[in-house]
C-alpha cells in the first residue's frame, strides 16, 4: 500500500516532495539547492554530470504544482515557467527531464493537461501552470512578449551577450509578478556569469550562490569520476569536476593578475599620495571602423601605475576627438603616447606641440606592448577599477570584462587594453621583461 503523501510537508519541503510524489533520492547538494535557491536571484554552478539538469527538473514540477509565488499575484490566474538555454536542444534537456518525471510518477501524471512539442515544448497541468522550453538565441528574441514566474537559465556561461539578455530581456519578463530568475552553469572560463557570481558571493548583489563538485553526486560511477581525475589536467579537474572558475587558456592577462590589480587600486591611493612628487601618461587607442577611442590616464610613481581617468566613446569625428585628448592633457598634464596607426598620424600632427610618443601598431609591436602590460600585472605593479561605462543601445562596457577576455589569438577589439598597454609603455625601461614577447595572431 502507498503511503499517504503529507502534501503540506510537500510545500515546505522539496526533498521531501522528490521521494514522496517523484519518488526520487537527492545527494546532499542537490538538497541544498532546492531548499536555499528562494531568492528572486539564484546562482549554480557545477561540475559536469553533478546532476544539476536533473534538480531543475524537480524544481520545476515543484513550482509548477504548489503554483510557488507571493499570493497577492495568484488572483492573476497565469502561472508560466520556462527553462531557456542558448539553443532550443540544451533547453530541451530539462524540459524532457521534467516530461519523464512527471509521466513516471502516479501522483503527477494524472495532473498533466496536455503536452504539445511545437511551436516549442509546453506542457500544461490542470492546476493552469505552464511550463517551456526555449532558446536565448538573437539575445533573447523569442521571450520577447512573454511574462513568467520562473526562469531557469541553463548554462549561462556560454551566451554569448549574457549582460544584454539578462538585463534587458530576461529581468523584464519576471517584473509582472516578481518571478524568480535561476543562472545554472558548467563554468567557462572567467567572463560575465564569473562576475555575476562573483558579485552574489560577495553580497554586492542580493541572492543565493552554490557551487557543487561532480563528486557529490553517489549516484554516478565513483571509479569513472576517479579515472578522469586521474586524467585531467589540474585546470580542466577544477573547472569540469570542481565546478569552478578557472581561467581558459591563452587569456593574455591571467584572472588572478587582474584580481590584484582590481583588489589593490583602493590602497594604491594612499601609497601614492605618501609619493609627493608623481607624473601622468596618457595612452589613446584611435577607433578604426567599428572599433571604440579610449583613452587611459595612469599616475605613475616609482615603477607603479594607478588608471586615475578612461574615457571611451565610438563615431567621433577626428576634430572631437583631438579636441577630447587636448582637454585630457590640460586635467593630466604629462607624456602624451598615441596609437599613429593608419590615419593616427593625423591626429599626432595636430598634437605635436604635446611632443607624443607615437607607435604604429604592427604584430611585433603589440606583442612587446601587450607582453611590458602582461609583466607590470604580474609583478603587482597596475591598479585600476572595473570602469563601467554605456555602450551600444542596452549593453554595458566594462574593463574587467575587456581585459579577462583578451587572448592572445582575438584581441582585435580590445581598445581599452592597448589604450592601457601605451598609457604604461614608458614605464618599459624600469621593468624589463627576461623573456621575449609572446607572438600570437593579433
Amino acid at each position: 500500500m502507498t503511503p499517504e503523501i503529507d502534501w503540506r510537508r510537500g510545500l515546505l519541503e522539496p526533498a521531501y516532495f522528490a521521494k514522496a510524489v517523484l519518488g526520487l533520492e537527492l545527494h546532499d547538494g542537490q538538497r541544498r539547492w532546492l531548499e536555499g535557491s528562494v531568492s528572486q536571484e539564484n546562482a549554480l554552478v557545477t561540475g559536469n554530470r553533478w546532476g544539476k539538469s536533473f534538480v531543475c527538473a524537480i524544481k520545476i514540477l515543484h513550482n509548477a504544482i504548489y503554483r510557488i509565488r507571493k499570493l497577492q499575484y495568484d488572483s492573476s490566474g497565469r502561472y508560466r515557467i520556462v527553462t531557456a538555454s542558448i539553443t532550443q536542444d540544451q533547453a530541451n534537456i530539462i524540459f524532457n527531464h521534467v516530461v519523464r518525471l512527471a509521466r513516471q510518477s502516479p501522483h503527477v501524471e494524472p495532473l498533466i493537461q496536455v503536452i504539445t512539442r511545437t511551436p516549442y515544448p509546453r506542457l500544461t497541468f490542470f492546476n493552469g501552470a505552464v511550463i517551456e522550453a526555449r532558446t536565448t538565441q538573437n539575445r533573447g528574441e523569442y521571450l520577447l512578449g512573454n511574462d513568467y514566474d520562473l526562469f531557469i537559465f541553463d548554462e549561462v556561461a556560454f551566451e554569448t551577450d549574457p549582460e544584454y539578455v539578462v538585463e534587458e530581456v530576461i529581468r523584464m519578463r519576471l517584473a509582472d509578478r516578481e518571478g524568480r530568475l535561476d543562472l545554472v552553469s558548467t563554468p567557462n572560463g572567467k567572463n560575465w556569469f564569473y562576475l555575476r557570481v562573483r558579485e552574489i558571493r560577495e553580497g554586492k548583489r542580493p541572492g543565493y550562490f552554490q557551487s557543487g563538485d561532480s563528486r557529490e553526486n553517489r549516484f554516478i560511477s565513483s571509479a569513472a569520476l576517479h579515472e578522469r581525475v586521474e586524467s585531467f589536467s589540474e585546470r580542466r579537474v577544477k573547472q569540469n569536476i570542481m565546478g569552478q572558475f578557472v581561467d581558459c587558456g591563452g587569456e593574455i592577462l591571467r584572472g588572478d593578475y587582474v584580481d590584484r590589480a582590481l583588489s589593490g587600486f583602493e590602497k594604491s591611493a594612499s601609497w601614492f599620495d605618501t609619493m609627493g612628487q608623481t607624473m601622468f601618461v596618457s595612452g589613446w587607442d584611435l577607433a578604426r571602423k567599428q572599433t571604440a577611442t579610449v583613452g587611459v590616464t595612469v599616475q605613475v610613481a616609482r615603477g607603479k601605475a594607478r588608471v586615475v581617468e578612461l574615457g571611451r566613446f565610438k563615431r567621433f569625428d577626428w576634430n572631437v576627438v583631438i579636441e577630447k585628448i587636448k582637454q585630457r592633457q590640460q586635467r593630466y598634464p604629462g607624456q602624451l603616447v598615441l596609437d599613429a596607426t593608419g590615419l593616427g598620424d593625423v591626429v599626432v600632427e595636430q598634437l605635436s606641440s604635446y611632443n607624443p610618443i607615437s607607435i604604429i601598431f604592427t604584430q611585433k609591436t603589440k606583442a612587446e606592448l601587450l607582453t611590458h602590460l602582461e609583466l607590470l600585472h604580474a609583478r603587482e605593479l597596475i591598479f585600476y577599477q572595473p570602469w563601467h561605462i554605456p555602450d551600444d543601445p542596452g549593453k554595458i562596457w566594462s574593463l574587467e570584462d575587456e581585459l579577462r577576455r583578451a587572448r592572445w589569438d582575438d584581441n582585435n577589439d580590445c581598445d581599452a587594453l592597448m589604450a592601457l598597454a601605451l598609457a604604461v609603455w614608458p614605464l618599459k625601461g624600469r621593468s624589463r621583461p627576461p623573456l621575449n614577447p609572446r607572438v600570437g595572431r593579433v
